[in-house]
Protein backbone atom coordinates (compact mmCIF):
# COMPACT_ATOMS: atom_id res chain seq x y z
CA UNK A 1 0.00 0.00 0.00
CA UNK A 2 0.91 3.27 -1.38
CA UNK A 3 0.38 6.75 0.90
CA UNK A 4 1.48 10.17 -1.11
CA UNK A 5 3.84 8.02 -3.58
CA UNK A 6 5.87 5.68 -0.29
CA UNK A 7 5.31 2.40 1.15
CA UNK A 8 2.60 2.61 4.21
CA UNK A 9 5.31 1.16 6.58
CA UNK A 10 7.87 4.22 5.46
CA UNK A 11 5.18 6.79 5.90
CA UNK A 12 4.18 5.59 9.06
CA UNK A 13 7.92 5.63 10.61
CA UNK A 14 8.08 9.35 9.16
CA UNK A 15 4.83 10.33 11.00
CA UNK A 16 6.33 9.15 14.07
CA UNK A 17 9.58 11.06 13.64
CA UNK A 18 7.22 13.98 12.97
CA UNK A 19 5.22 13.13 16.20
CA UNK A 20 8.12 13.13 18.59
CA UNK A 21 9.90 16.42 16.81
CA UNK A 22 6.78 18.07 17.23
CA UNK A 23 6.27 17.43 20.85
CA UNK A 24 9.93 18.27 21.25
CA UNK A 25 9.15 21.81 19.49
CA UNK A 26 6.94 22.60 22.06
CA UNK A 27 8.66 22.09 24.73
CA UNK A 28 11.81 23.86 23.17
CA UNK A 29 9.14 26.90 22.57
CA UNK A 30 7.74 26.93 26.04
CA UNK A 31 11.11 26.44 27.99
CA UNK A 32 13.60 28.75 25.43
CA UNK A 33 10.84 30.98 24.09
CA UNK A 34 12.08 30.14 20.27
CA UNK A 35 10.14 28.00 18.04
CA UNK A 36 12.07 24.57 17.41
CA UNK A 37 13.23 25.19 14.13
CA UNK A 38 16.46 23.11 14.56
CA UNK A 39 14.29 20.29 15.69
CA UNK A 40 11.81 20.24 13.04
CA UNK A 41 13.92 21.53 9.82
CA UNK A 42 16.06 18.60 9.59
CA UNK A 43 13.20 15.99 9.99
CA UNK A 44 11.00 17.84 7.53
CA UNK A 45 14.02 18.09 5.52
CA UNK A 46 13.74 13.71 5.58
CA UNK A 47 10.38 13.56 5.11
CA UNK A 48 10.45 15.74 1.51
CA UNK A 49 12.82 14.13 0.68
CA UNK A 50 10.74 10.59 0.88
CA UNK A 51 8.15 12.17 -0.68
CA UNK A 52 10.75 13.00 -3.99
CA UNK A 53 10.62 16.88 -3.29
CA UNK A 54 13.25 18.80 -5.66
CA UNK A 55 16.40 19.49 -3.81
CA UNK A 56 16.38 23.12 -5.43
CA UNK A 57 13.07 23.87 -3.39
CA UNK A 58 13.62 21.04 -0.77
CA UNK A 59 15.46 24.24 2.01
CA UNK A 60 12.77 26.61 1.38
CA UNK A 61 9.88 24.27 2.09
CA UNK A 62 11.47 23.41 5.25
CA UNK A 63 12.08 27.22 6.14
CA UNK A 64 8.38 28.22 5.32
CA UNK A 65 6.89 25.47 6.99
CA UNK A 66 9.09 25.86 10.23
CA UNK A 67 7.23 29.52 10.52
CA UNK A 68 4.20 28.24 9.95
CA UNK A 69 4.89 25.45 13.05
CA UNK A 70 6.26 28.53 14.94
CA UNK A 71 2.62 30.53 14.76
CA UNK A 72 0.70 27.60 16.91
CA UNK A 73 3.68 27.29 19.56
CA UNK A 74 4.51 30.71 19.78
CA UNK A 75 0.98 31.56 20.34
CA UNK A 76 0.30 28.86 22.86
CA UNK A 77 4.01 29.93 24.79
CA UNK A 78 2.93 33.72 25.00
CA UNK A 79 -0.60 33.24 26.86
CA UNK A 80 1.29 30.79 29.11
CA UNK A 81 4.24 32.94 30.17
CA UNK A 82 1.80 35.41 29.76
CA UNK A 83 -0.74 33.96 32.53
CA UNK A 84 2.31 33.81 35.09
CA UNK A 85 3.09 37.58 34.56
CA UNK A 86 6.52 37.36 32.72
CA UNK A 87 6.16 38.98 29.52
CA UNK A 88 6.56 42.42 28.75
CA UNK A 89 4.40 43.97 26.76
CA UNK A 90 5.98 46.86 27.10
CA UNK A 91 8.87 45.75 25.07
CA UNK A 92 6.57 43.85 21.85
CA UNK A 93 4.81 46.95 21.18
CA UNK A 94 8.26 48.50 21.06
CA UNK A 95 9.58 45.89 18.42
CA UNK A 96 5.82 44.77 16.90
CA UNK A 97 6.50 47.31 13.34
CA UNK A 98 10.23 46.74 13.32
CA UNK A 99 10.27 42.80 13.71
CA UNK A 100 7.57 42.35 10.94
CA UNK A 101 9.47 45.08 8.35
CA UNK A 102 12.54 43.16 9.13
CA UNK A 103 10.54 39.44 8.25
CA UNK A 104 9.58 41.24 5.05
CA UNK A 105 12.89 42.09 4.26
CA UNK A 106 14.90 38.76 5.36
CA UNK A 107 11.88 36.92 3.64
CA UNK A 108 12.74 39.26 0.33
CA UNK A 109 16.39 38.63 0.64
CA UNK A 110 15.90 34.87 1.58
CA UNK A 111 14.10 34.29 -2.53
CA UNK A 112 17.65 35.47 -3.72
CA UNK A 113 19.84 33.72 -1.14
CA UNK A 114 21.22 30.07 -0.76
CA UNK A 115 20.98 27.26 1.81
CA UNK A 116 24.18 27.62 2.39
CA UNK A 117 23.98 31.68 3.49
CA UNK A 118 21.51 30.73 6.23
CA UNK A 119 23.65 28.13 7.60
CA UNK A 120 26.60 29.71 7.78
CA UNK A 121 24.99 33.22 9.74
CA UNK A 122 23.26 30.72 12.21
CA UNK A 123 26.54 29.08 12.55
CA UNK A 124 28.20 32.69 13.91
CA UNK A 125 25.38 33.99 15.67
CA UNK A 126 24.31 30.82 17.82
CA UNK A 127 28.07 30.23 18.87
CA UNK A 128 28.52 33.62 20.02
CA UNK A 129 25.26 33.58 21.75
CA UNK A 130 26.15 29.91 24.07
CA UNK A 131 29.73 31.03 24.47
CA UNK A 132 28.38 34.40 26.25
CA UNK A 133 25.38 32.28 28.42
CA UNK A 134 28.22 29.24 29.65
CA UNK A 135 31.33 31.84 29.85
CA UNK A 136 29.66 35.00 30.25
CA UNK A 137 29.39 36.94 33.83
CA UNK A 138 26.59 38.91 35.11
CA UNK A 139 28.77 41.65 34.96
CA UNK A 140 28.71 41.61 31.35
CA UNK A 141 26.20 43.78 30.83
CA UNK A 142 25.55 46.72 27.87
CA UNK A 143 23.17 48.85 30.33
CA UNK A 144 20.62 48.06 33.38
CA UNK A 145 18.10 48.92 31.49
CA UNK A 146 16.87 48.85 27.76
CA UNK A 147 18.19 51.44 25.49
CA UNK A 148 15.94 54.47 24.14
CA UNK A 149 13.09 53.15 21.59
CA UNK A 150 14.92 53.99 18.49
CA UNK A 151 17.74 51.91 19.76
CA UNK A 152 15.21 48.91 20.82
CA UNK A 153 13.22 49.12 17.68
CA UNK A 154 16.81 48.85 15.60
CA UNK A 155 17.43 46.06 17.26
CA UNK A 156 14.21 44.58 16.43
CA UNK A 157 14.47 45.32 12.60
CA UNK A 158 17.75 43.23 12.61
CA UNK A 159 16.38 40.52 14.77
CA UNK A 160 13.22 40.12 12.12
CA UNK A 161 15.53 39.40 9.22
CA UNK A 162 18.02 37.04 10.52
CA UNK A 163 14.77 35.39 11.56
CA UNK A 164 13.33 35.34 8.66
CA UNK A 165 16.68 34.12 6.63
CA UNK A 166 17.12 31.18 9.49
CA UNK A 167 13.22 29.93 9.51
CA UNK A 168 13.41 30.52 13.63
CA UNK A 169 11.28 32.26 15.53
CA UNK A 170 13.81 35.32 17.03
CA UNK A 171 13.90 34.17 20.55
CA UNK A 172 18.04 33.09 20.73
CA UNK A 173 18.18 36.88 19.55
CA UNK A 174 16.18 38.75 21.50
CA UNK A 175 16.65 36.72 24.80
CA UNK A 176 20.84 37.83 24.13
CA UNK A 177 19.67 41.24 23.98
CA UNK A 178 17.16 41.93 26.64
CA UNK A 179 19.46 39.85 29.22
CA UNK A 180 22.72 42.40 28.32
CA UNK A 181 20.44 45.05 29.22
CA UNK A 182 19.72 43.58 32.40
CA UNK A 183 16.41 41.51 31.83
CA UNK A 184 15.95 38.51 33.95
CA UNK A 185 16.29 35.13 31.94
CA UNK A 186 13.06 34.47 32.69
CA UNK A 187 11.59 37.17 31.50
CA UNK A 188 13.61 37.34 28.35
CA UNK A 189 12.12 34.18 27.76
CA UNK A 190 8.72 34.46 28.11
CA UNK A 191 8.95 38.04 25.95
CA UNK A 192 10.62 36.29 23.44
CA UNK A 193 7.88 33.57 23.18
CA UNK A 194 5.79 37.06 21.62
CA UNK A 195 8.61 38.00 19.28
CA UNK A 196 7.93 34.31 17.44
CA UNK A 197 4.51 35.37 17.19
CA UNK A 198 5.05 38.77 15.51
CA UNK A 199 7.85 36.83 12.88
CA UNK A 200 6.32 34.17 11.78
CA UNK A 201 2.69 35.01 10.81
CA UNK A 202 4.11 37.58 8.17
CA UNK A 203 7.28 34.84 7.69
CA UNK A 204 4.62 32.26 6.78
CA UNK A 205 2.47 34.58 4.03
CA UNK A 206 6.07 35.72 2.28
CA UNK A 207 7.16 32.06 1.91
CA UNK A 208 3.93 30.97 0.40
CA UNK A 209 4.13 34.31 -1.70
CA UNK A 210 8.16 33.33 -2.58
CA UNK A 211 7.46 29.99 -3.63
CA UNK A 212 4.38 30.34 -5.57
CA UNK A 213 6.34 30.29 -9.03
CA UNK A 214 7.43 26.56 -8.20
CA UNK A 215 4.04 25.17 -6.90
CA UNK A 216 3.99 22.29 -9.16
CA UNK A 217 7.66 21.42 -7.83
CA UNK A 218 5.77 21.24 -3.77
CA UNK A 219 4.40 17.98 -2.53
CA UNK A 220 0.54 17.62 -2.32
CA UNK A 221 -1.20 20.13 0.48
CA UNK A 222 1.46 23.19 0.11
CA UNK A 223 1.08 26.55 -0.82
CA UNK A 224 4.43 27.96 -1.70
CA UNK A 225 7.03 27.27 0.66
CA UNK A 226 4.69 25.89 3.17
CA UNK A 227 3.47 22.41 3.62
CA UNK A 228 0.48 22.26 5.60
CA UNK A 229 0.48 18.28 5.42
CA UNK A 230 3.09 18.87 7.74
CA UNK A 231 1.71 21.56 10.14
CA UNK A 232 -0.94 18.89 10.13
CA UNK A 233 1.32 16.79 11.95
CA UNK A 234 3.47 18.90 13.86
CA UNK A 235 1.26 21.53 15.16
CA UNK A 236 -1.35 19.96 17.74
CA UNK A 237 1.45 17.73 19.25
CA UNK A 238 3.68 21.12 19.93
CA UNK A 239 1.24 23.20 21.07
CA UNK A 240 -0.20 20.71 23.65
CA UNK A 241 3.26 19.95 24.64
CA UNK A 242 4.57 24.10 25.02
CA UNK A 243 2.57 24.60 28.56
CA UNK A 244 4.90 21.92 29.33
CA UNK A 245 7.95 23.88 28.83
CA UNK A 246 6.62 26.64 29.93
CA UNK A 247 5.96 25.37 33.18
CA UNK A 248 10.17 24.13 33.24
CA UNK A 249 11.00 27.63 32.48
CA UNK A 250 9.84 29.20 35.44
CA UNK A 251 10.33 25.89 37.71
CA UNK A 252 14.28 26.02 36.85
CA UNK A 253 16.64 27.96 38.61
CA UNK A 254 18.52 30.31 36.38
CA UNK A 255 21.64 29.01 35.81
CA UNK A 256 20.16 25.73 34.52
CA UNK A 257 18.22 27.60 32.17
CA UNK A 258 20.83 29.04 30.94
CA UNK A 259 23.14 26.82 30.26
CA UNK A 260 20.54 24.51 28.83
CA UNK A 261 19.37 27.34 26.61
CA UNK A 262 23.73 27.48 25.42
CA UNK A 263 23.95 23.84 25.09
CA UNK A 264 20.85 23.87 23.03
CA UNK A 265 22.57 26.78 20.60
CA UNK A 266 26.06 24.84 20.73
CA UNK A 267 24.01 21.87 19.25
CA UNK A 268 22.13 23.19 16.48
CA UNK A 269 25.49 25.23 15.29
CA UNK A 270 27.03 21.93 15.37
CA UNK A 271 24.37 20.76 13.23
CA UNK A 272 24.85 23.35 11.09
CA UNK A 273 28.32 23.20 10.41
CA UNK A 274 28.36 19.60 9.55
CA UNK A 275 25.71 20.03 7.12
CA UNK A 276 27.70 23.44 5.51
CA UNK A 277 31.20 21.25 5.32
CA UNK A 278 28.72 18.37 3.23
CA UNK A 279 29.55 15.93 6.77
CA UNK A 280 25.98 14.42 6.35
Amino acid sequence: MMILGIPASEFAVLVVAILIAGALTGIFAGLLGIGGAAISVPVMYEVFKALGVADEVRMQLCVGTALALIVPTSIRSYFAHRAKGAVDDRILKIWALPIIGGVLIGSFIAYFASAEVFKLLFVAFASLMAMKLLFGRESWRLGNELPGIGVTAAVGLVIGIISALMGIGGGAYSVLFLTLYGVSIHRAVATSSGVGVLISLPGVIGYMIAGWPQQALMPPLSVGYVSFLAVALFAPVSVLAAPYGARMAHSWPRRRLEVAFAIFLLVVAVRFFASLMGWF
